[in-house]
C-alpha cells in the first residue's frame, strides 16, 4: 500500500517534505530528485516571483531567457515578469500562443520552436514556462527538444499546475489518437509556485484545479482528502492560507512519488488514478469536457471498477463524489458522449500493456491497491466488459 510515510525517500525526509526557506516568511521548499541523481527545488509561497532573478542565477544561468505562455496569461503577467528580469540585467524575449488544450499540438510546438530559431536563441538559452498545465506541457516540450534540450523553469499560474503538472518533468502534446501521446521527460531546473497569482483565478478554475489535489489524497493520504473537503469553501473563495496548505501538501506527495520513479516505470503510475478513464472521456468530448471534471469523473468510475472487482472498499466512489461535489465539480460526464469513441481512446492509452488497459485501483481512500502480497504492480488489467458496463452506468455516454 502507498501511505504518506512511504513517500519519504531519505532518513532526513529532505526529499518530498516541505521546509521553510530561511529569510522568506511563508515560503516553503520541496526538493525533487531526478533519475540522474540531481535535485531541483519547488518553492511555494506568496510573492516569490520577485526572487526569480536570484534563483535563476543559482539554478538556471543562461545567456538569454524566453518566456512562453498563452495569450491570456501573458496579458496578465508577462510585463511584470519581464520587468523583474530586465531590472536584474537579464535578456528576455516573450513568445505567446493561443490559449486552450486544443492548441497543445505538434503544429504549435513547431511554430514555437521556429520562433526561437528566428530569435537566434542558442543552446545557452533557457525557457520560462509561464502559465497553467497546457503551457507547462507545451513549453516544456519545446525546451526538451530545442537544440536537443535547453533548460526549462516552470512558473505555474494555475492551481492545477501548482499542485501537480509543474512538478515531475513530464512534457508533451496531444495528437488525434489521444492526450499527451507525444512528449519527453525533461525535468525543470526550478519550479516557483507564487500563490499570489491564484488571487486572479476565477472560482471555476480553482474548482477544476483542485481535482488533482483530490487525486493526491485519494492515492496517498486519506486525512489530506478529508482536509480538502473541510477547506472546500475557503479554497473556492481563494483564501490564501488554505490555498498554500493544499499546494504545499500536494507538492510533497507528488515530489515523493516522482523522486522515486521519474519515468513511470513503477510507483509513478499511481498518479494516473482517474486519468485513464478521464483522458478517454476528454478525448471523446473533443476536449470540450474540462480536465478537472474529466479526472473527477474518472476517479469516481475507476473507484467503481475497484468496488466491482472486490478490491476497493465499498463506499469509496461515493466518498470521492462527495469531495468533488464540495468543490463544485460534476461527477458525471455531460450527456451524449460517444461510448465507442471513449473505449477506442482507452485502447491507445500510454498504460496499455500487452493489449490490456491497466488501471490504478484503490484499497480505500488514501491507499492504492497493490495486488498479491509482495507485488510491485501499481496498475492492473481490468476486463473490457466491466469497463464498458461502468461507463454505461454513468448514464451520460451513448452506445
Amino acid at each position: 500500500m502507498l501511505t504518506p510515510d512511504s513517500l519519504d525517500t531519505t532518513p532526513e525526509a529532505a526529499v518530498g517534505v516541505a521546509g521553510p526557506v530561511p529569510g522568506h516568511p511563508g515560503v516553503y521548499r520541496v526538493m525533487v530528485t531526478t533519475s540522474l541523481g540531481d535535485a531541483y527545488p519547488v518553492e511555494v509561497g506568496p510573492g516569490i516571483l520577485r526572487r526569480l532573478p536570484e534563483l535563476l542565477e543559482e539554478r538556471a544561468q543562461a545567456h538569454r531567457y524566453v518566456v512562453i505562455g498563452d495569450k491570456q496569461v501573458m496579458r496578465f503577467h508577462a510585463h511584470r515578469l519581464g520587468t523583474v528580469l530586465e531590472d536584474a540585467g537579464l535578456r528576455v524575449d516573450s513568445v505567446e500562443f493561443p490559449e486552450g488544450e486544443e492548441h497543445k499540438t505538434r503544429t504549435e510546438w513547431a511554430r514555437l520552436t521556429d520562433t526561437l530559431l528566428k530569435l537566434g536563441v542558442g543552446r545557452d538559452g533557457c525557457v520560462l514556462a509561464l502559465g497553467g498545465g497546457v503551457t507547462g506541457d507545451l513549453a516544456g516540450f519545446v525546451a526538451a527538444t530545442y537544440m536537443r534540450g535547453v533548460p526549462v523553469v516552470q512558473l505555474p499560474t494555475s492551481l492545477v499546475a501548482m499542485v501537480d503538472s509543474s512538478v515531475g518533468g513530464k512534457t508533451g502534446v496531444d495528437v488525434p489518437a489521444g492526450k499527451n501521446l507525444v512528449g519527453a521527460f525533461h525535468p525543470p531546473r526550478l519550479v516557483l509556485a507564487d500563490t499570489d497569482l491564484t488571487r486572479t483565478l476565477p472560482r471555476a478554475e480553482r474548482s477544476q484545479g483542485l481535482v488533482e489535489a483530490v487525486k493526491h489524497g485519494a492515492i496517498a493520504d486519506g486525512d489530506y482528502l478529508a482536509r480538502i473537503q473541510e477547506l472546500a469553501p475557503r479554497l473556492l473563495e481563494g483564501e490564501e492560507n488554505s490555498t498554500a496548505q493544499i499546494v504545499i501538501r500536494s507538492v510533497e506527495i507528488k515530489a515523493g512519488v516522482v523522486s522515486r520513479d521519474e519515468r513511470e516505470g513503477g510507483l509513478r503510475q499511481v498518479l494516473n488514478f482517474g486519468h485513464t478513464l478521464g483522458h478517454a472521456l476528454e478525448a471523446a468530448s473533443e476536449y470540450r469536457l474540462p480536465h478537472g471534471t474529466a479526472v473527477a469523473v474518472g476517479m469516481v468510475l475507476e473507484a467503481r471498477l475497484g468496488e466491482r472487482l472486490g478490491v476497493t472498499r465499498s463506499g469509496t466512489a461515493r466518498h470521492l463524489e462527495a469531495v468533488a461535489r464540495a468543490l463544485d465539480v460534476p461527477v458525471a460526464p455531460p450527456p451524449g458522449l460517444p461510448l465507442e469513441k471513449a473505449l477506442d481512446h482507452l485502447k491507445r492509452d500510454k498504460k496499455v500493456r500487452g493489449g490490456e488497459v491497466r488501471f490504478v485501483l484503490l484499497d480505500e481512500p488514501g491507499q492504492v491497491h497493490r495486488g498479491e502480497a509482495g507485488s510491485e504492480a501499481w496498475s492492473h488489467p481490468v476486463p473490457a466488459r466491466l469497463v464498458r458496463e461502468v461507463l454505461q452506468s454513468s448514464g451520460s455516454v451513448d452506445d
